[in-house]
């Protein structure tokens, strides 16, 4: 017993005389630890009209001086073999940069040297240093962007009429503003011929208005193709827009409630408000029954409302050259009874007396509570000019 306490002593003590191994602590001059960052990366970015890219990595364990090397690496098929491909080394593409004060390394590196031919490539910048590591994925991406078409800066649908709308369409190449000019063309048809658009080439202040408009289709052709073509040096970018037209239609769909009395028994349906009856706005508005009518103001005002009965077939279709056909070919009235018929009906609002101040109008009773209210969803907006001012 006394020999397993002797030698159990001499491990403790032996134990007690070794130095335990830790990792050093890196400390500035005056003693106080140094807290080192996670590195960071920061890129030009490259477009298709661009001819280089730069990385610049922010390296905050390195050292001032420390030689970073740099090489691309980009998906391949390994040498060795196999058909998935990995994110490689790219033969040539190996660099040095030194770290300077600001504790940065940039690189910068031709869309050549880097294979980037079209929008969707990319490649991954890697930066490799003793003390310190960073990487960075660069994309080539279109330098030409083009809205769908645009009227008071709402998408629409085209339609077939005489009205114009317009892509907005922006060239943003990385390296420096744009001050080339847009090549835009049109197609009718798979089999129809590239025309230039009118007022191409654009060019002054961005975004490009390019205009389309309904008469611009064929009849019995409803699918145009676009293109928007740049230059810029030896490159050049072009982006395609498909747009079908389609017959004319109500942009906008809204419901509302009319209640009796207050503040809610009217509604300026081009805005889709609730107001007084007697609000200079009420364009529709009940008083005293269910009945629809005008507003009492709005009406002496000059303004005017007619009622045609329809269908809700007509207004599930939104469609606006036989939705016009059949007020015009109707019995009109200045009121309609909610629960009369179908409870559908074909509005025409005179608003004003520009022709823009015309509105046609597609309504359908929803619900009816009786001595209370009545409320609708409604269809509006029947030309391009409408739209900056239905809401």
């Amino acid at each position: 017993m006394k020999k397993f306490i002797s030698i159990f002593c001499v491990l403790i003590s032996i134990l007690s005389c070794t130095k335990q191994d830790y990792y050093e602590i890196p400390k500035d001059a005056s003693g106080k630890v140094i807290l080192t960052g996670i590195s960071s990366t920061a890129t030009t970015g490259i477009s298709t009209l661009d001819g280089s890219f730069s990385v610049t990595a922010t390296l905050p364990n390195a050292k001032v001086g420390d030689v970073m090397n740099i090489e691309l690496l980009q998906l391949q098929i390994p040498t060795s073999g196999g058909t998935t491909k990995q994110l490689l080394p790219m033969t040539g593409t190996q660099k040095t940069a030194t770290v300077g004060a600001d504790m940065k390394a940039t690189v910068t590196y031709t869309r050549d040297l880097a294979k980037l031919t079209k929008a969707t490539d990319y490649v991954t910048v890697a930066f490799n240093g003793v003390t310190d590591y960073a990487k960075q994925r660069v994309d080539m991406v279109p330098a030409i962007t083009t809205t769908k078409p645009i009227v008071s800066g709402v998408v629409v649908d085209v339609a077939r009429t005489a009205e114009t709308a317009y892509f907005n369409v922006n060239v943003t190449p990385k390296e420096a503003a744009y001050t080339g000019t847009l090549v835009a063309k049109r197609k009718n048809g798979t089999t129809g011929t590239w025309v230039a658009i009118a007022g191409s080439p654009f060019s002054g202040t961005q975004p490009f208005l390019v205009p389309i408009s309904g008469v611009d289709f064929a009849a019995g052709k409803d699918t145009m193709f676009y293109s928007f073509s740049a230059a810029k040096g030896a490159y050049t970018d072009e982006v395609l827009s498909t747009v079908i037209v389609r017959d004319p239609y109500f942009f906008l769909k809204k419901s509302a409630t009319l209640t009796l009395g207050g503040s809610a028994a009217g509604r300026n349906l081009l805005i889709n408000a609730a107001v007084a009856e007697n609000a200079a706005t009420a364009n529709i508005a009940i008083s005293g029954s269910l009945i629809l009518k005008g507003g009492s103001a709005w009406l002496a005002a000059g303004n005017t409302i007619e009622f045609v009965p329809t269908t809700i077939a007509m207004y599930d279709a939104n469609n606006l050259t036989n939705t016009i056909a059949a007020f015009t070919a109707g019995t009109k009235t200045v009121t309609a009874d909610p629960i009369s018929g179908a409870g559908a009906f074909i509005c025409k609002i005179v608003n004003g007396p520009a022709a823009t101040d015309v509105y046609y109008s597609l309504l359908k009773v929803t619900s009816v509570l009786p001595g209370v209210s009545i409320s609708f969803e409604y269809r509006i907006g029947d030309k391009y000019a409408h739209l900056s001012v239905v809401k």
